[in-house]
């Protein structure tokens, strides 16, 4: 089953603290909102809008951090 959130951006509700960390990342999906697990291979706070590159096997996805164009962060 492929799940159709791969490409999504969702917001952490919850902070991956460092590498092989897990958090939290709540997506619109569906008409509704989805929590899933979300890691990453470096510290993303609470709050920041991810992407996700991929979908894993017990709702773990694999999340960047995502800056939008026009953005001032750096």
């Amino acid at each position: 089953m492929n799940d159709p959130v791969a490409g999504l951006t969702g917001t952490l509700t919850s902070p991956i603290r460092g590498a092989g960390m897990l958090g939290e990342v709540l997506v619109a999906i569906r008409g509704g909102t989805e929590l899933y697990i979300a890691r990453a291979t470096e510290p993303i706070p609470a709050g920041a809008t991810v992407l996700i590159i991929s979908v894993n096997p017990g709702r773990i996805v694999d999340v960047v951090p995502w800056i939008e164009l026009g953005s001032t962060e750096i």
